[in-house]
């Protein structure tokens, strides 16, 4: 059974950081490209950032040069780390493993939700 735990959200103030990780385990995590997306209330879940399995990253433009994805697969885990805070960051924070093949399963966590305050 393939289980995605999340950890890290919370309350900031604008200017903070907060650090996101997704301890996977369930499936060979080592070989598989992972991010984090997010959802703002009234909007649609975009993909914040991901990792493939040669460690290659993408961004969201608007997170560039603030947001670092980074992979341990000693520990099947994956972390956000999130710096310079905006409000407008206020969401749901989701892990995500992406299918391996084309129509393979696709996992995801139970959200971990980022408050920041201004």
């Amino acid at each position: 059974q393939v289980q995605l735990v999340e950890s890290g959200g919370g309350l900031v103030q604008a200017g903070g950081s907060l650090r996101l990780s997704c301890a996977v385990s369930g499936l060979t995590f080592s070989i598989r490209t992972v991010g984090w997306y997010r959802q703002a209330p009234g909007n649609q879940r975009e993909l914040v950032a991901s990792i493939n399995s040669g460690f290659r990253t993408d961004y969201l433009d608007v997170v560039k040069g603030r947001f670092t994805i980074s992979r341990d697969n000693a520990l099947d885990t994956v972390y956000l780390q999130m710096d310079s805070l905006k409000p407008e960051d206020t969401a749901v924070y989701y892990c995500n493993v992406r299918p391996y093949i084309i129509g393979g399963a696709e996992y995801w966590g139970q959200g971990t939700r980022v408050t920041v305050s201004s």
